[in-house]
């Protein structure tokens, strides 16, 4: 039930060897699923064996885009904070803050009691 490691003698993704990569076979998928430990079924199998292809295909064109003189970014924009300094501004007095309050005391809010004491 075991089979063997499905070898390649074509490049790794990325090389430039001047032909176009295989696209992975159903049994390089089943492969991968047991080293994954996932169970799939045949029509699984085919069908990942297509998509995991064109997935190895655009990672290995994005490969051959990058160049030596481009040095490597992790956004395409340059980042910049955009927050102002801290700035210490007084804040207001007690009595200022009050000063709309309907009722204070001792410096504070005033608000009807709504719990009773024990």
């Amino acid at each position: 039930m075991s089979e063997p490691p499905v070898t390649s003698s074509t490049p790794a993704p990325g090389h430039a060897s001047g032909a176009a990569e295989p696209a992975l076979s159903r049994a390089d998928v089943a492969h991968l699923a047991r080293l994954a430990r996932i169970e799939a079924t045949d029509t699984e199998l085919d069908r990942l064996a297509g998509q995991l292809g064109v997935i190895l295909e655009s990672v290995a064109r994005v490969g051959e885009v990058a160049a030596d003189d481009v040095p490597p970014m992790s956004h395409p924009l340059p980042i910049t904070n955009v927050t102002r300094p801290d700035v210490l501004v007084p804040g207001l007095t007690p009595d200022e803050a009050l000063s709309g309050a309907p009722e204070s005391e001792q410096q504070r809010f005033r608000v009807p009691r709504i719990l009773e004491e024990d």
